[in-house]
């Protein structure tokens, strides 16, 4: 089913490219099935405690964790930049099973504390103005934050460097911001939130685990890394949650 484009009309609008058919191919095949498991799997630990509650997913025309979250009964609200950007989850709006609403991510639609959850994927590495983002993140919800972000004290750190390599590997990828721990702490702290958690999701960088294509060598890889610490060190990316005081 074609569905209905607009021109954008908010300024910054990154998920309409996380939200495409070109951006899911990301996630294509075993290796991509494997980044998604491990993704949904430390989500759902993340929140536990908030099982059946009412979620905002903040640019989740991606998908990826949808399921995961109707699955274990919550209210799901997906937010998007554009009406496009609902191509991905529209089974999940015609069964009834979620909700999507057309807005500003940097001027949420909802009153304060409106959500027990929010949770926002694929999508900071890409907004400019981050601080306000995550200022509205916070605003909307009751209990709890999750995002996702590539850590600086990872791999990444030699991203500048090795970006060409990585382009010539995964053809379709683009340049992406990275975040110290401290930063985002520091600006959800001034919104009235507080550390919790997170997840380190992988030592070795994902485009290492894409040029194998052997998942359970990348699994093992990640299992021996973990149990040595080194992901616990220089994991990324990593699932942050931070809560209400």
């Amino acid at each position: 089913m074609l569905l209905e484009t607009t021109t954008p009309k908010f300024s910054e609008t990154a998920d309409i490219k996380t939200s495409s058919a070109d951006y899911a191919s990301r996630f294509a095949g075993k290796v991509g099935e494997w980044f998604l498991g491990v993704q949904e799997e430390a989500t759902l630990k993340l929140l536990a405690p908030y099982s059946g509650m009412k979620v905002l997913d903040v640019g989740g025309g991606h998908g990826q964790i949808t399921g995961a979250l109707v699955q274990n009964g919550c209210d799901v609200t997906v937010l998007g930049s554009d009406v496009v950007c609902k191509q991905r989850i529209q089974h999940f709006i015609d069964q009834g099973q979620c909700q999507f609403k057309v807005g500003d991510i940097l001027n949420l639609p909802f009153p304060d504390q409106s959500f027990d959850v929010v949770i926002s994927y694929r999508l900071l590495a890409h907004v400019t103005q981050w601080q306000t983002y995550l200022a509205e993140l916070a605003r909307v919800t009751k209990q709890a934050v999750l995002i996702d972000y590539a850590e600086v004290y990872s791999f990444n750190y030699f991203e500048p460097y090795l970006f060409r390599y990585k382009k010539q590997i995964e053809g379709n990828t683009r340049t992406f911001a990275c975040f110290k721990k401290s930063a985002l702490l520091h600006t959800f702290h001034n919104s009235g939130l507080v550390y919790a958690d997170d997840y380190r999701q992988y030592f070795l960088p994902m485009v290492l685990h894409r040029k194998l294509n052997r998942v359970a060598l990348s699994a093992s890889a990640e299992t021996i890394s973990r149990s040595l610490g080194l992901t616990r060190l220089m994991g990324s990316p990593v699932i942050l949650k931070m809560v209400r005081e």
